[in-house]
């Protein structure tokens, strides 16, 4: 008989340089922690397993070539402005957005 382990609901784990400062941002409606000097791709990995859905599908995407080329990791702040998650540096009180209205459509479907 063999169990099932349940995946971890971050796709990044912290096992290095853990004693940064640490900073507070906003990802999707819900204040969390990261360390000052991380990108906005390594905190939001650290607080779930992608960072967005496709456009074109429902495939959550969780950045690919992590240099700012592929178009992947595009998130929004809540004022709409577009961000290269992999390539942007995180800031104190950043208001970041990785859900679209149909992305927490599919969400809450239960489609992850």
């Amino acid at each position: 008989m063999s169990t099932v382990t349940p995946l971890p609901l971050a796709q990044f784990v912290r096992v290095a340089e853990t004693a940064r400062a640490s900073i507070s941002f906003v990802l999707d409606g819900v204040e969390v922690k990261a360390l000052a000097g991380d990108t906005l791709l390594t905190a939001i990995l650290t607080h779930q397993r992608h960072v967005r859905h496709s456009e074109f599908s429902t495939e959550p995407r969780a950045g690919f070539c992590l240099i700012g080329a592929c178009q992947d990791c595009w998130v929004r702040n809540e004022d709409g402005t577009r961000l290269r998650a992999c390539s942007t540096p995180l800031r104190e009180g950043m208001r970041v957005l990785t859900r679209t209205v149909s992305d927490t459509e599919t969400y809450d479907a239960g489609v992850r």
